[in-house]
């Protein structure tokens, strides 16, 4: 009896052993690997704690403004824009709206020359005395808008709301009255250039996914 508690009592000890021995040439392996990792790179302990930190803090702080920022009515005081109560209406590009069909040279091509476009800053259409070409608004529930067309209907204080279809037209704005926010005057003008600039502003690309039709 006392034989098999002994022998019982060594093979603990040996497993003890063994695994402690495991143990302390993984560590060895581990510092090894890592005495050579600092040796090639040229980096010091201190660097790699750093850029940890580092990156625990951008994490954070980029998760922080997410939860925050989940659209654009949140994250901005609008209030602190000069405001214009509007009558909102959408339109697109085929001929229930403009009376062009896909084949025509002219089809999607607003007054200011510039494609129609839903995005980030999507293309409205304004009464040029009351939001010359190039004026940006901010409208809730819609994004971004830049005046970049005219209609014959649209007088005064009326906007026309660029959607890719009727179907969206009907589904996601049919007609309203709201009120917008003007962000900047135009100037009468507006190019490509300038659209493709403000949808592509690294600082709001946060929220472009919002706007933007998924493929």
């Amino acid at each position: 009896m006392v034989n098999t508690s002994c022998e019982g009592v060594l093979r603990i000890s040996m497993t003890i052993r063994t695994f402690a021995i495991r143990l302390f040439m993984t560590c060895l392996f581990c510092t090894a690997l890592l005495v050579t990792f600092f040796s090639i790179s040229g980096l010091k302990a201190a660097d790699l704690k750093g850029w940890f930190a580092k990156s625990h803090t951008a994490h954070a702080a980029s998760a922080k403004i997410e939860k925050k920022r989940e659209t654009l009515e949140q994250a901005e005081d609008w209030s602190k824009y000069r405001s214009v109560t509007v009558k909102a209406t959408g339109y697109t590009a085929g001929v229930e709206s403009t009376g062009k069909h896909p084949h025509h040279p002219q089809y999607g091509i607003t007054y200011s020359g510039v494609h129609v476009k839903r995005d980030l800053y999507s293309t409205i259409a304004a009464d040029l005395n009351v939001f010359p070409i190039g004026t940006v608004l901010f409208i809730p529930g819609y994004g971004y808008g830049v005046v970049a067309d005219k209609g014959g209907a649209i007088k005064g204080n009326s906007l026309d709301l660029y959607y890719e279809t009727v179907q969206e037209v009907y589904k996601q704005w049919g007609k309203k009255e709201l009120k917008v926010y003007v962000i900047k005057v135009g100037n009468g003008k507006l190019t490509e250039e300038e659209l493709t600039r403000l949808n592509e502003d690294k600082t709001m690309q946060v929220f472009r996914q919002q706007y933007r039709k998924q493929p």
